[in-house]
């Protein structure tokens, strides 16, 4: 069951980025500041924040088949016993990185950010060694 929830709350913050950007976009529409048909697909012609916003969603969308399809594979095959116990820990991680980047681009940030990234890797290459043995 955790894995099923860890799944859901990977795909929901990957959801929850993608809404926030598209709330900013529609109220940057709404008041004129930028036309409906003049957005770049990675914000470049936006805000900084916009910009690592867009980035943040897209990592969670680059990542999803790889954290996601782990986690699936255990659903699948009824071996949520090798991923329950780290679910929540690489979807803590994924949400941590996420506000990272959202909030900034200094050394130290990046730095976190990777640490953050590094958590999700190598519960996943973890993962990958139990789930193929």
């Amino acid at each position: 069951m955790t894995s099923a929830v860890a799944l859901t709350a990977f795909v929901g913050w990957t959801l929850a980025l993608l809404v926030l950007m598209e709330a900013i976009r529609s109220v940057l529409v709404v008041t004129g500041q930028v036309p409906a048909n003049k957005f770049s697909p990675d914000n470049a012609n936006l805000s900084p924040f916009m910009q690592r916003l867009a980035r943040a969603h897209l990592n969670c969308v680059e990542s999803l088949p790889v954290f996601g399809g782990l986690l699936a594979i255990a659903i699948m095959t009824s071996r949520t016993s090798v991923t329950d116990p780290l679910a929540l820990w690489l979807v803590a991680a994924r949400v941590v990185q996420s506000i990272i980047h959202l909030v900034s681009l200094s050394v130290i940030a990046v730095s976190l950010r990777f640490t953050a990234f590094a958590v999700q890797m190598a519960i996943a290459l973890y993962w990958t060694w139990i789930l193929l043995a």
